[in-house]
């Protein structure tokens, strides 16, 4: 009877094991494959991906004063980005929920999301992922005048 308890303990071990790595690994090869396509934010160059994005905002950080803004701009996307993205898809398909009754207007949150499938979801939340980023770091901004974004097609 005892060696029936520890293989079953020993199954549901390995099969939490296997769910906690996949729930590790779904998430970034999404992130992985998304960076890697086309933004579709409308003001990127045409075929501009995500990638390529954020190695032309490097760039642009490194030419302009530290004390103007450079970094803090990207420490910004990075501290506030993931909570951001995450609400703001929440608000898009949830229009009429709490979140949205306690949050300002934004143009970087999703219209036309509302009650969207699961399956939607991570679409979604990568466009205002990519939406968040332009918004943050390629827009022109009077406080931290970062070159305008460059088409990159001389780098791969």
């Amino acid at each position: 009877m005892m060696k029936i308890v520890a293989v079953v303990f020993s199954l549901i071990r390995k099969v939490i094991s296997v769910a906690m790595i996949l729930a590790i690994c779904v998430p970034l090869l999404f992130v992985a494959y998304k960076g890697s396509q086309p933004m579709q934010v409308s003001q990127t160059p045409s075929g501009m991906t995500y990638w390529q994005f954020i190695a032309d905002r490097i760039d642009a950080a490194k030419e302009v004063k530290p004390s103007r803004c450079g970094w803090g701009m990207f420490l910004s996307l990075v501290a506030l980005g993931p909570l951001y993205s995450v609400v703001y898809t929440d608000i898009g398909i949830h229009p009429d929920g709490f979140l949205a009754s306690v949050t300002a207007p934004d143009s970087d949150i999703p219209k036309g999301v509302e009650n969207a499938s699961w399956d939607q979801v991570p679409r979604i939340w990568w466009n205002v992922v990519e939406q968040l980023s332009w918004t943050m770091l390629g827009k022109a901004n009077p406080g931290c005048r970062f070159r305008p974004v460059a088409n990159l097609w001389y780098r791969t």
